[in-house]
């Protein structure tokens, strides 16, 4: 499936920043999410599809042409076509997330922090994005398969 073709909406797929200079900052942005999506291929502890999906948005914004090679692509682009089709998350990608911030938290909590400060700023942060993850509808719940 091809990215979508549409033109001139805000936040749309194919729409540019209109200054040249503020392009390169989305284009340099998608590039860096596009290769820590990799490497979270690789790394177990490292997200993939959260990193695919900001490279979508920021390449959306700085490059339609890199916006509609990351749809097209045969490996990164299921991710990214999913989400924006169905804006699901499966199961297992969301186990796998919330799992994974419980262990940083963890680590960070028991090894790093010195007080309280840093535990509850990411308790705060990981305890949102974890809320965020879990709200968001299953593909198996729509009717389709699991794509994450």
């Amino acid at each position: 499936m091809a990215a979508p073709r549409s033109e001139g909406a805000a936040g749309a797929p194919g729409s540019c920043a209109p200054c040249p200079g503020v392009r390169w900052i989305f284009v340099t942005l998608g590039c860096a999410c596009v290769a820590l999506g990799v490497v979270g291929m690789a790394l177990p502890v490292m997200p993939t599809t959260v990193f695919l999906i900001i490279a979508a948005w920021a390449f959306s914004r700085g490059s339609p042409r890199l916006c509609r090679w990351l749809f097209d692509h045969p490996t990164l682009g299921r991710t990214v076509r999913g989400w924006h089709e169905t804006r699901a998350i499966s199961v297992r990608a969301k186990i796998a997330a919330v799992a994974g911030m419980a262990v940083s938290f963890g680590y960070v909590t028991l090894f790093l922090a010195e007080d309280w400060v840093l535990p509850a700023a990411l308790l705060a942060v990981l305890g949102s994005v974890s809320a965020y993850i879990l709200t968001r509808p299953s593909p198996e719940a729509l009717g389709g398969a699991c794509e994450n």
